[in-house]
């Protein structure tokens, strides 16, 4: 008896081995640490405990001495490094178990802690991609569906371009050297829609003449 639980990838971030002709050109994963920052808001988090802490400490100073307004601010200091570390954990798991494949014929992620799920993005489907680039060199790279294409948000959160609700735009976020990978997206998908397809057709029976 098979068992799905145990099943592997034949191919790293895919869920079967490319068909003939089509091949791998980068794979790749989000930089935890960034996405962490992008997706689960660690600076707000962090900057919100702290000013709880600061917020206390100030009201605490007039009414006691400085060590017991220092105790009574040190409690959100232990909270908020708690909550953060939490959303580091996230964040890193988060970023372990994603997959990132831009092949000669589509862009495949591979998304998901819990649940995993794959999703295949033919450049056919792809109406257009958006580069937000940082200045250390990384980036997100949003993808724009075509009409008939819809994803839902939730499943694909946090690798989805952020508050676009309406019409859901899978994204390849928080990449190292996001340039590269939008340039070469680019080229692809150009390659791939502007290649001319080539259809059999039969020719009818030939009517002798009378």
């Amino acid at each position: 008896m098979s068992h799905d639980d145990f099943a592997v990838e034949p191919v790293n971030g895919l869920p079967e081995r490319p068909p003939e002709g089509e091949r791998i050109l980068w794979q790749g994963r989000p930089d935890w640490f960034m996405l962490t920052r992008e997706a689960l808001n660690l600076t707000w988090v962090a900057g919100y405990f702290l000013a709880l802490g600061l917020w206390r400490f100030v009201t605490m100073i007039d009414q006691a001495p400085l060590d017991i307004a220092f105790a009574a601010a040190f409690p959100f200091a232990i909270l908020g490094a708690a909550v953060c570390g939490l959303l580091m954990i996230v964040g890193y798991v988060q970023a372990r178990a994603t997959v990132y494949t831009i092949t000669n014929r589509r862009v495949a992620m591979r998304i998901g802690a819990a649940l995993t799920v794959t999703l295949n993005l033919p450049f056919t489907q792809i109406r257009s991609a958006d580069l937000k680039l940082r200045g250390n060199g990384s980036g997100t790279v949003a993808l724009d569906l075509l009409g008939k294409t819809r994803l839902s948000y939730l499943v694909c959160w946090p690798h989805v371009r952020p508050f676009v609700l309406r019409r859901t735009q899978p994204a390849l976020r928080c990449i190292p050297d996001a340039q590269h990978v939008a340039d070469l997206l680019a080229e692809a998908a150009r390659t791939r829609v502007d290649m001319p397809t080539v259809t059999r057709t039969a020719y009818p029976a030939q009517v002798a003449a009378e």
